[in-house]
Parts: structure tokens; sequence; C-alpha cells
């Protein structure tokens, strides 16, 4: 009854045809529209990036360059003894994007990679999909940063993964933003998937017959208000997953949950050198929108009913960030911060399932001149287990040399 990682595009073709109805109607078309088309402009742009610097805990050695604390031991020596020294380019960045105005209206896309391997491919230093995106007026598709994230909310940090309790999914979407401005709305519909974990149960057959299923494409969006002081930001996660019992014995496992989340965020300029960054995030059967979490349904018993003697339960979760980054003068910047993340493991959980992490970052940056970045980094993660008493402390230096590139061709 738990569902596996994988993303099923069944629902787009719902997808497709009612956002196409929605377009053909004209109700997604801008105000304002503009009189002539404009020449393209097209602009290439990324950084080469070197990370170095020393471990000394342990992690995944997938994850050998960042702290995500969901990789951190959930044993004694899992990963072998603590100390280790690492460097790579993996977070090295290419991008094109274009903009130009087309039948009066603006007409942006935008494709980038980095060398950053995850899924099959973590660990390694290979070619990984960022963007593909493009937006016309109020309508956007491709993939590119959920509305359920605030995209702008990033700390001024140069660890890849970043604050462990902090909304952040790129997904392949369709979007329409009828409010653009001071006020900004964004509705979107995206592709769905979510992970189960069977817990202590996992090596049953019975469960290992399960198909995840997503009748609907996730429902996300947001609202933003902006002034000079800064903005706050409302976004929301809706969610339907069903999973399916193809095993026949005398069991029925089959189910479904309904999974939803709400961020609350927001960027405070704090006079011309100080910006704070907060996030509050909550909901149920949304991990695989955080940052960095591993499951969002979870098993737990259903006494009484000896045909289904467990059932399925979304797994909420708290997500939380505060980050203050700061100008110290046209050379030198730094970012310093907090963020944790609280899941509420369900019963059938493995005692050293993940249920908690923290982490802690602050850097100082310089820039001696355009194009070019160097400095380090201090981090502090902490991995703590659901119910067998395991924390587990790690602590990393990082150090950053990073050359930035940028070339922008048409236009006037």
């Amino acid at each position: 009854m738990i569902p596996t990682h994988g993303r099923h595009g069944a629902a787009f073709g719902w997808m497709v045809v009612a956002l196409t109805l929605l377009a053909a109607s004209g109700a997604w078309a801008q105000d304002g529209a503009k009189p002539a088309d404009a020449t393209p402009t097209m602009t290439v742009y990324g950084f080469a990036m070197l990370d170095f610097g020393a471990n000394f805990g342990s992690i995944h050695p997938d994850w050998y360059d960042t702290m995500k604390v969901t990789k951190l031991p959930s044993y004694a020596e899992e990963y072998g003894k603590d100390g280790s020294w690492f460097a790579g380019v993996r977070q090295t960045r290419f991008g094109v994007k274009t903009a130009t105005t087309v039948g009066g209206r603006d007409l942006t896309a935008k494709f980038e990679i980095d060398m950053f391997g995850t899924g099959g491919d973590a660990g390694q230093t290979t070619i990984r999909l960022r963007h593909a995106w493009g937006e016309w007026g109020a309508l956007g598709a491709g993939q590119t940063d959920s509305p359920f994230e605030d995209e702008n909310l990033w700390p001024n940090t140069v660890e890849y993964w970043g604050p462990t309790g902090m909304v952040f999914y790129r997904n392949v979407q369709l979007r329409w933003t009828p409010v653009k401005g001071a006020h900004t709305l964004m509705l979107a519909l995206e592709r769905p998937g979510a992970s189960g974990d069977a817990g202590v149960l996992a090596d049953r057959i019975e469960l290992q017959n399960i198909q995840a299923r997503f009748p609907l494409p996730d429902f996300t969006g947001a609202y933003r208000y902006s002034e000079k002081w800064g903005y706050a930001r409302v976004g929301w996660a809706l969610r339907q997953i069903k999973w399916d019992d193809m095993l026949e014995d005398q069991y029925e496992l089959s189910g479904s949950a309904t999974g939803w989340g709400l961020n609350f965020s927001s960027s405070l300029n704090l006079g011309k050198r100080d910006v704070l960054r907060l996030q509050v995030a909550y909901g149920e059967g949304i991990e695989n929108y955080m940052q960095d979490s591993p499951v969002d349904i979870g098993i737990k018993a259903n006494p009484g009913n000896p045909a289904t003697p467990i059932v399925g339960t979304p797994l909420p979760i708290l997500g939380t960030m505060i980050f203050l980054d700061h100008t110290w003068n046209d050379k030198f910047t730094s970012s310093f911060g907090y963020s944790a993340q609280d899941i509420d493991n369900s019963e059938g959980q493995a005692p050293d399932a993940f249920h908690a992490g923290t982490y802690v970052a602050g850097n100082l940056l310089y820039t001696p001149v355009p194009n070019m970045m160097l400095g380090g980094e201090f981090q502090w993660g902490r991995r703590e287990n659901f119910a067998d008493g395991w924390k587990y402390d790690a602590t990393k230096i990082q150090f950053v040399f990073k050359y930035s590139f940028s070339h922008t061709l048409g236009g006037k």
C-alpha cells in the first residue's frame, strides 16, 4: 500500500486540455499588451565553480560535497570513519535565455543545466536539467520552480543542497499568472509524484506488489505582496495520492491520501546592507516538495480489520528557516542562518527512520573583481532518528572559487 518513487504522466492529458481551453478563452491574457513586437535578445550565462574542503564527520558518499542531513549516518559508522577531504566542480552551470515581444506580449524562454548528478546519477559529475521553461504573457509551461516554493528566498550561501527545512522543488508544470506586479498571483498544475515507506514490514511480499497511481495533477499556487520593505508571500499545494494492491491474496491494501501544504515566507530589507529571509511551512504528504525530506507516506496499524491490517497515512512535516544576508562593502558579503524540519513519523516506520534535521551555515565571500567570487563557509548539520535515540552531528568547512560569464546578443 506504499507508493514508490516515480512520476506518472497520465494526468497530463487532462492538464493540457484544461489549460488549452483556458488559453483559448483568452482568460489568461495580460492587460496592457505592448503595441509592437520587440527585437529579440539572447543571453548566454553560467559559471565554473570549484568546491573543496574538509568534512569532519561522514555522509553518504554520493553526497560528499553537501550538507544533506537526510544522508547523514543513521547508525554508528554507516559510512565509515569520520574525517575526509572533498573537491568537485558539480555546481558548474550553463544557461541560455531569450526575450522578445510577440503578438504584443512578452515571450521569454530559458534552458539551464548544471553538473550535479542526482537520482541514478547521484554522486557523479554529469549533466542535469534545471530549467526548460517558457512564458508568453500570463501562460508558462515546462520545468521550473514550483509556485509552492518561494524562488527568491534562497540565502547567499554556497553549499549546494541548502537549508533542510526550506520548500524547494523544480517540477514540470503548466502555470497561469493572471496578476503580476506589487500583487502577484500564480496558479499551476504540476506533475504528480510521491514516495512511501513500508517501515518494519518492508520485506513482506504483500507490500512488494503495491503500485502508486496519481489520478490528478498536483494543484499549486502562490500570492505575493511586494513593497519597498520587501515582500510577504503564501504558497499552497494540494495533491491526491493513490496506491493499488495488485496481489490477489487475503489482504486488500489499496488506499489513498490527500496531501496538502502551506508555505509562508518573507524577505525583509533591513536598511541598505541587510536582508532577512524567513519561512514557515507545514503540511501532510508534501515531503517531496521540501529541500531535503525522505518520504510522503508511512504506515500504521488498522486494528480490527483482518483484511486491511495496515493503512497508509500522509506524514505531517514542519519546515522553518531564518537567514540574514549582510553586505559588508562592495567586496565582501556574508550570510548566516538556521533551518530545521520535523516529521511526525507514523508508528509503522522503522526506529532508524529519519525524524528531524537541523542545518546551520555562515560564510564570508569576497568578490575582488566582477565575475569572480571566492570565500569560505562553515556548515553544521544534525540528523535525528525516529525511535532509537540516535542523533548525529556533522561539521564541514567549504571553500569556493567561482568564475561567472554572461553575454547578451541582439536587442537595441
